[in-house]
C-alpha cells in the first residue's frame, strides 16, 4: 500500500465516520491480543489472532497484509459489515488503519466454520444433528435475505459457502467474509463486475458467462443453493470417492432420487437408519429448496426471502423442482482473481 492508497482509504473512512464501529490504534490491538500471541489461523490477506476487549468480550483480529487486494477487502468489509447489524451476520466490532498497517476486528466465533462439521468425516470431534443443520441453513438464509432486501442499499455477498458460515458458542450461524461484496442499489437491475468473483463450485453460471444475462442477487441464491445441497448431503457436491459414478455430483444424484421418489430410502441406506421422520422431512425440504436455488436460469430461482419461506414450511411441502442443469456437472472457468479463504474462526 503506497502513500496514495493511504490517502484514498483515509478519505473513505471519513465518509463513513458516523456509522462505523470503533477505530483502534495499533498499540491497542497489541494489548487486546497480548502482542498477537494467540494465533487462530492464516486466512485470505492476513493472519487472525484471538483477543479480548477490556469489557471481557472476545474478538478475532485479522491483521491484513499490504496488498491491493487486502486494501479492497478492508474497504468492502467496513462499507458493508460496518454499517449493518443482524443476528445472522458476523459483527464487525472495530478496525485499525494506521500508516501502512490495517486490521479488522470481529466478534469471536467459538465453533469456527460450518465446513469443518460437514467435511471432516467420522473423525470429526462433534457431529451436528439434523435439527442443528436445518437451523443453521435457515439462519444463514435469513442473514442473506437481510442483505438483499432489508439494507438501505442491497448487498450481494458473492462468496457464500460453508467456510464463510461461522458458528458461535450456541451454533448460531453468521454469514462472514464480505471481501468480495458489492453494493446493489434497490433500483438497479444488475451489478457490474469486471472479473469473475467467488469460489469454484459455488459461483452462479451468469457470473462467469456474460452471455447468460446480468449479475443480480440471484447469484447469491445459486451459491446458497450449492451450500444447502452440501448441508443436506453432508458431503461436498463433487466427491470422487463414491461407490457409484451416478453419485459423483450430488445435486444431480439428489434430483434423480427426488424424481423417482427414492430419496428417503437412499438416505437410510447411507447409514442413517436412526433418522427420525422429522429429520427426513428436513432433509427432503432442504434438498428440494437447494435444487430450486441452483436453477441454471437465474429467473427460475426464488428470491432469498422466498427461500426462507420455503425452508420454514409452515406445513406446506415444497414442489418438486425442474431439472436445474444445463450441463452435468456445471463447468466453471478458472477465476481471474481467486477468492482467498480466511480463518474459519473469524
Amino acid at each position: 500500500m503506497n502513500s496514495g492508497s493511504i490517502g484514498k482509504v483515509e478519505n473513505f473512512l471519513q465518509s463513513y465516520i458516523h456509522e462505523m464501529p470503533t477505530r483502534y490504534s495499533f498499540s491497542q490491538l497489541k494489548k487486546i491480543t497480548n502482542d498477537f500471541s494467540d494465533k487462530l489461523g492464516e486466512g485470505g490477506f492476513g493472519m487472525v489472532y484471538k483477543g479480548k476487549l477490556p469489557s471481557g468480550f472476545f474478538v478475532a483480529v485479522k491483521l491484513l497484509d499490504q496488498s491491493r487486494q487486502s486494501e479492497s477487502q478492508f474497504m468492502n468489509e467496513v462499507a458493508t459489515l460496518g454499517t449493518i447489524h443482524h443476528v445472522h451476520l458476523v459483527r464487525l466490532v472495530g478496525y485499525c488503519f494506521e500508516g501502512f498497517r490495517s486490521a479488522l476486528v470481529y466478534e469471536y466465533m467459538a465453533n469456527g466454520s460450518l465446513e469443518k462439521f460437514l467435511f471432516q468425516g467420522k473423525e470429526q470431534e462433534q457431529k451436528l444433528s439434523w435439527e442443528q443443520l436445518y437451523s443453521i441453513a435457515l439462519g444463514a438464509a435469513r442473514g442473506i435475505a437481510y442483505l438483499h432486501q432489508d439494507c438501505n442499499r442491497r448487498i450481494i455477498h458473492f462468496d457464500i459457502k460453508p467456510h464463510n458460515i461461522l458458528l458461535d458458542a450456541d451454533f448460531t450461524p453468521k454469514v462472514a467474509d464480505f471481501g468480495l461484496a458489492k453494493l446493489y442499489g434497490k433500483g438497479d437491475d444488475h451489478v457490474s463486475i469486471t472479473a469473475t468473483r467467488g469460489t469454484p463450485g459455488y459461483v452462479a453460471p451468469e457470473v462467469w458467462n456474460i452471455n447468460l444475462g446480468g449479475v443480480t442477487d440471484k447469484s447469491d441464491v445459486y451459491s446458497f443453493g450449492m451450500l444447502l445441497m452440501e448441508i443436506a448431503g453432508r458431503r461436498k457436491n463433487i466427491e470422487l470417492q463414491v461407490s457409484h459414478s451416478s453419485q459423483l455430483y450430488f445435486p444431480e444424484w439428489a434430483f434423480k432420487l427426488i424424481e423417482s421418489g427414492e430419496l428417503e430410502k437412499r438416505l437410510r441406506e447411507k447409514g442413517r437408519c436412526d433418522m427420525e421422520v422429522e429429520d427426513e422431512e428436513k432433509v427432503r425440504r432442504m434438498t428440494k429448496v437447494g435444487l430450486w436455488c441452483i436453477q441454471y436460469n437465474s429467473n427460475d430461482r426464488p428470491s432469498m426471502s422466498r427461500v426462507v419461506q420455503m425452508l420454514e414450511g409452515n406445513g406446506d411441502d415444497v414442489s418438486n423442482p425442474p431439472l436445474p442443469f444445463n450441463s452435468s456437472p456445471p463447468r466453471e472457468v478458472p477465476l481471474s482473481s481467486s477468492s482467498e479463504e480466511y480463518s474459519s474462526v473469524v
